[in-house]
């Protein structure tokens, strides 16, 4: 591969992968692989990379060619510029002198240093590239061109000369000593959903779908020797669904468990063991039982009974079971997979693996990367009477790399540059271990698995587990930052597990916490762990602090015997059971000290306190707090200041006595006087002269 940058335009990729899926088809056929980049290359060139053009080597398979074999080689032409490039003249060179090893591998590729001197191999007229468009040559070189090179790894270079400025590109030979050596490679299986617990039904539908990252993965590994590493929070996702699971992902698990691939589970959520060793911990973290996730709708099963009937044939009747809930060992069950296994961080110390061994049992197998050992004798070894499993760091990183590469030119550089690496350990057998990468594309992933057979040959895990171990010593760097951060997580899980004493069924809380710890602690996370972790604990402390008594605002009681009102906060999304408690800071004011409450979700819940004032006037202070059913503080106690002024209460009676009395006394007042105004009246009017003309009535 070269490190000229790559031109744009649909027409142009397309072109781009017809004429490199051909050249691979061709080095198949004729003989092994290899893919180069131009002498600048620092980095993979991705296709967004536009502008210009990029030249390509690509013999034997991937990178590997076999002695006294003729060696043909293809190379690519990628005119991403806006002018056409004139024809010119293809030449490939060899260096005779051998790569030592990675070191002199990495100069070689990285910055195009190497030892000794280029001899040709070949070269091939080319013809103009149209701007934007691909091409592609072959040279061919005789076997007598390699007949006198021993087996080894070396430099290789093709250059495009012309009118235009030269285009070159480096990589890698391997001529095979012949040895081939047992090879297996381990493909870890892994899902992280957003909130840190099981994958939802969402998730799992987007995952599982014909594009989805779960099936690309299956489709990637489907039909080769890969020994899958799985997560078993994976198929716990799904079963826990029970009937509401997606049919994507109901069919997905259907297929993982009847692929013949090895495999084997990785601790749930795929936490590493070696922190939690560090840790401290007697025992691995395991998922606490499930149930509280479970619907048990989706778990019930439909029997069909006879319905008595007098008649001789009784019609069948459809009657609801009680529904049958899978364990946690159930829904987290991986099936076939190889028991004992552990595949932690490449940072584990002898201790740790002692610790390991307690863990699984004495027949435990850890599995780490070459840069973890002093030496590296076989596959297969032992440090200190603890069976280890090698992979080799180098050509892992590389095949990841290449397992997570959409460009195809890019991915070969990086296969080639990983066979490099394999040979240098020239080993009985081999292991790769490719990182844990959730977004591969399901043809980057199976090239990367097959290139392995360009190399040696493909072996079963199992048979590498029970061979016969080298003496090995472990030599690894290690920190005790993220043991001190898990310590710290546990400590919060505890502070959780008591005040989930609240909630009807503690679960619902303390299932997905633990599965979240499990999670941070994963070994894809630990780049991110630091941060992630920081994060966690801060939204616990918020869970914590979720149900608590309001601030009460100042209360005036105006009367000796009043009820107080109090809030209560609930931001959790189920009802807890809390007692109020309330202590006064003087006995001159009785207060009930403890107050049942039901809070609901997400609300506010209003408490009136019954409260007796034994001093007619004053300032008091009352201090709220909140206590679990198990008698855990919740939340921060909050005080309130209470101004009492309770002999308002007999002047204002003294007061409304007195107005009343008056109102009486006026009304009486009032009464009296109409009635002595009306009888007045009455005598003044009996008191009035007859009218003249009308005649006194006789006697």
């Amino acid at each position: 591969m070269i490190s000229s940058r790559v031109g744009s335009g649909a027409r142009a990729h397309r072109f781009a992968r017809v004429a490199a899926v051909f050249a691979l088809a061709f080095g198949l056929i004729a003989a092994p692989h290899l893919t180069a980049t131009t002498a600048s290359a620092t980095a993979t060139p991705e296709p967004e990379d536009e502008g210009t053009a990029r030249l390509s080597l690509s013999a034997g398979v991937h990178g590997v060619v076999q002695p006294g074999t003729p060696l043909t080689t293809s190379v690519i032409i990628d005119n991403g510029s806006d002018e056409a490039l004139t024809p010119g003249v293809i030449s490939i060179e060899i260096n005779k002198t051998p790569l030592d090893d990675a070191s002199a591998l990495t100069a070689w590729l990285d910055a195009e240093e190497a030892d000794g001197t280029f001899s040709a191999l070949g070269s091939e007229e080319s013809l103009a590239v149209p701007a934007s468009e691909t091409t592609t040559a072959f040279v061919s070189a005789s076997s007598s061109a390699l007949a006198d090179l021993d087996a080894g790894v070396y430099p290789i270079r093709a250059s495009l000369t012309g009118d235009d400025a030269p285009l070159t590109a480096t990589s890698v030979l391997v001529l095979d000593a012949g040895s081939a050596p047992q090879v297996a490679v381990l493909v870890p299986i892994t899902a992280t959903p957003a909130d840190g617990a099981l994958l939802t039904g969402d998730e799992l539908t987007e995952l599982t779908d014909p594009d989805g990252a779960l099936t690309a993965q299956l489709d990637g590994v489907t039909g080769t020797s890969a020994v899958l590493a799985i997560d078993p929070l994976i198929p716990a996702s799904i079963r826990a669904l029970g009937t509401a699971a997606p049919v994507s992902a109901v069919t997905w698990l259907t297929r993982l468990e009847a692929l013949s691939n090895e495999r084997f589970a990785l601790q749930a959520g795929d936490a590493d063991a070696t922190v939690q060793a560090r840790a401290g911990l007697t025992e691995l973290l395991t998922p606490l039982p499930l149930t509280s996730v479970l619907t048990p709708e989706n778990f019930v099963a439909t029997e069909t009974t006879p319905t008595p009937s007098p008649t001789p044939s009784p019609s069948p009747s459809g009657s609801p079971a009680e529904p049958t809930l899978p364990t946690t060992e159930e829904l987290t069950a991986v099936s076939g997979a190889q028991p004992g296994i552990l595949w932690p961080l490449g940072d584990a110390r002898g201790a740790d693996l002692a610790t390991f061994d307690a863990y699984l049992g004495t027949d435990a197998t850890t599995i780490l990367p070459s840069s973890s050992l002093a030496a590296t004798p076989d596959a297969v070894v032992e440090v200190d009477g603890h069976r280890v499993l090698v992979t080799d760091a180098d050509a892992s990183a590389s095949l990841s790399t290449a397992a997570a590469t959409t460009d195809d030119l890019a991915r070969e550089r990086e296969i080639a540059e990983a066979m490099a690496q394999l040979s240098f350990a020239d080993q009985a057998s081999l292991l790769v271990g490719l990182d844990r990468d959730e977004t591969r594309s399901a043809d980057a992933l199976r090239e990367a698995i097959l290139s392995v057979s360009s190399i040696g040959q493909p072996t079963s895990f199992e048979d590498l587990r029970a061979s016969a171990p080298a003496s090995a010593t472990l030599d690894s760097e290690s920190s005790e930052d993220r043991a001190t951060a898990l310590k710290n997580l546990l400590a919060d899980e505890g502070r959780l597990t008591s005040f989930s004493s609240i909630l009807a069924d503690p679960l619902v809380l303390l299932s997905p916490e633990r599965l979240a710890i499990m999670r941070l602690i994963g070994v894809g996370k630990a780049e991110t762990f630091a941060v992630d972790s920081a994060t966690h604990r801060a939204d616990t402390t918020a869970t914590l602090n979720s149900v608590g008594v309001q601030q009460p605002s100042p209360i005036q009681l105006f009367t000796a015997a009043a009820p107080l009102p109090v809030w209560v906060h609930n931001d959790l999304p189920w009802p807890v059971t809390v007692t109020l408690t309330s202590e006064p800071s003087d006995a001159r004011l009785g207060i009930q000290p403890r107050t049942p409450v039901e809070a609901q979700p997400a609300s506010n819940t209003r408490v009136k306190v019954p409260v007796e004032a034994r001093v007619g006037s004053g300032e008091l202070s009352v201090r709220f707090g909140l206590l679990s059913p198990t008698g855990v503080a919740i939340g921060p106690d909050q005080t309130a200041t209470v101004t009492v002024r309770a002999e308002w209460e007999g002047i204002g009676l003294g007061i409304l006595g007195g107005v009343i009395g008056l109102l009486l006394i006026l009304g009486i007042i009032r009464t009296i006087v109409r009635r002595r105004k009306d009888d007045q009246a009455t005598d003044e009017s009996d008191a009035v002269p007859a009218p003249s003309g009308e005649s006194e009535p006789t006697p």
